[in-house]
């Protein structure tokens, strides 16, 4: 596992749960507010395995649970095996995706390697290309939330919504998207550090807006939120 980073304990990123964040290294999207762009590359561990491992150890009947983000862990081949070495010492793994690795993602949920799955819906399916600036396969965005809404677990969808980018009728599609999801997030955009720095001059919506992007998504989701 290429790991870049660990955050030893969160009372936020985990629902009800206390948890670790493990970072992995290497993303597919360069996502202009990304705001862990020092994660992009992959090609060297910040923290080995063995160094993560020895921490958690002193961690069992303290957390609940270890966060698995990044980057986007998926890429990691060994990611099943790593997975299974947290489940072994009985803490609960939530996964952070951006929903672009479905078989992977089969894989850990058939075999019962997550709790919790958070996935990132970056826009409409047609403004995909151009949010992420990847030339991403968006069927395989459809066949990951199709995953996530068949699973058994606890799971979310989350949106960062730069105003600049989405539009209030964009929310519209995004709710036909995830028709029939429990849980979505919108998280307002905060312009601190970003991987385009044109982005800190750009805005998120004022709270009357997010009342009205509300409205439009809960015709199609049941609890929507606004975070941040």
């Amino acid at each position: 596992m290429q790991i870049g980073g660990l955050q030893k304990t969160s009372l936020l990123d985990y629902p009800k749960k206390i948890s670790a964040i493990v970072f992995t290294k290497g993303c597919n999207f360069k996502c202009g507010y990304c705001h862990n762009p020092e994660l992009f590359s992959n090609e060297t561990s910040s923290i080995s395995e063995e160094v993560l491992f020895e921490f958690l150890q002193t961690r069992i009947g303290k957390l609940d649970g270890v966060v698995i983000t990044g980057g986007e862990p998926t890429l990691q081949k060994d990611l099943p095996e790593f997975i299974k070495k947290i489940k072994d010492l009985k803490f609960l793994v939530k996964l952070d995706t951006n929903g672009t690795n479905p078989i992977m993602l089969e894989q850990l949920l058939k075999n019962n390697l997550l709790d919790y799955v958070a996935m990132d819906i970056k826009a409409p399916i047609e403004k995909y290309r151009v949010i992420t600036n990847s030339d991403i396969d968006t069927k395989k965005i459809h066949e990951s939330i199709n995953l996530i809404l068949q699973s058994k677990i606890g799971y979310e969808f989350r949106t960062t919504v730069v105003k600049e980018q989405l539009e209030i009728a964009d929310f519209e599609k995004i709710g036909q998207l995830i028709k029939d999801a429990n849980t979505y997030y919108l998280q307002r955009f905060l312009p601190t550090k970003t991987y385009d720095k044109s982005f800190v001059n750009m805005h998120t919506y004022s709270d009357e807006e997010f009342s009205c992007i509300k409205q439009i998504l809960q015709k199609y989701i049941k609890n929507v939120f606004v975070r941040g």
